[in-house]
């Protein structure tokens, strides 16, 4: 097997030349996705035989609360890569990602609060699953935490990719709470492996939405990275050339 694309991906100039050209499919689909899943399930998905209207906010919360939990799982992936590789990029990709899914956990903790008080008639239970999400949430500050507060970049790294080793195991938990333990949360309304419970009309916007979620992760987290990567590598002459090129365009 050909691994050359594995090592590729060690590579900052490397990355920042295929990543400049996925972006703007990225940002574009982003756009489009979230755009057209938004106006459809707000405005033309039915209303659920239950809940009425109220149900609509799982338009926001499930796609958020799927990214943030993926998002981790990429930290855990990006720790394990730097940590037996020694690539750099993958701290790079662990740093930048852990912001943005922190705002994945906290727009699905907000979402679900919102929904869950017409729902359950509360803002907040000690639920399993909302109690495991609020686990997340601290284990993406404590990472994002430990990368600011550890001056060396590579015991800095290290650090952050043993606690998001350790940290993934509260991702199981969070995906079979509600079949482990009697919950409040109801089960899992959208599962990539099973047929939907919800009418086609219902589930198509947020298959939608969800694609526009990962595809603005896509985007946000290329963005971010390679910002990073031209601050990391600011003295080598690829990036001095890259950013004299840059100044020319905006003359």
């Amino acid at each position: 097997m050909n691994w050359t694309w594995f090592h590729k991906l060690g590579s900052p100039k490397w990355f920042y030349g295929i990543s400049g050209r996925w972006l703007p499919w990225l940002a574009w689909l982003a756009g489009a996705c979230l755009l057209v899943g938004l106006v459809w399930g707000l405005a033309f998905a039915p209303a659920d035989y239950q809940q009425g209207n109220s149900f609509r906010i799982i338009y926001i919360h499930v796609p958020a609360a799927f990214l943030a939990q993926s998002i981790y799982i990429m930290l855990a992936v990006a720790g394990l890569v730097g940590l037996v590789w020694k690539m750099k990029l993958a701290d790079v990709a662990l740093q930048q990602a852990a912001p943005i899914g922190a705002w994945m956990a906290v727009i699905a903790l907000a979402t679900g609060a919102i929904w869950g008080k017409p729902t359950w008639g509360t803002y907040w239970v000690w639920d399993a699953r909302l109690t495991s999400m609020l686990i997340l949430l601290f284990l993406y500050f404590g990472i994002i935490a430990l990368g600011q507060a550890i001056s060396n970049r590579d015991s800095a790294a290290k650090a952050c990719a043993v606690l998001a080793l350790v940290g993934v195991v509260n991702i199981p938990i969070i995906k079979y709470s509600v079949d482990w333990w009697n919950t409040l949360h109801q089960p899992a309304t959208f599962r990539l492996t099973e047929k939907p419970a919800m009418p086609v009309e219902m589930w198509l916007p947020l298959l939608v939405m969800v694609i526009g979620f990962y595809c603005f992760f896509g985007a946000v987290l290329l963005m971010r990275m390679r910002l990073e990567v031209l601050k990391r590598e600011s003295r080598s002459s690829w990036v001095k050339a890259e950013v004299k090129t840059l100044v020319e365009k905006r003359r």
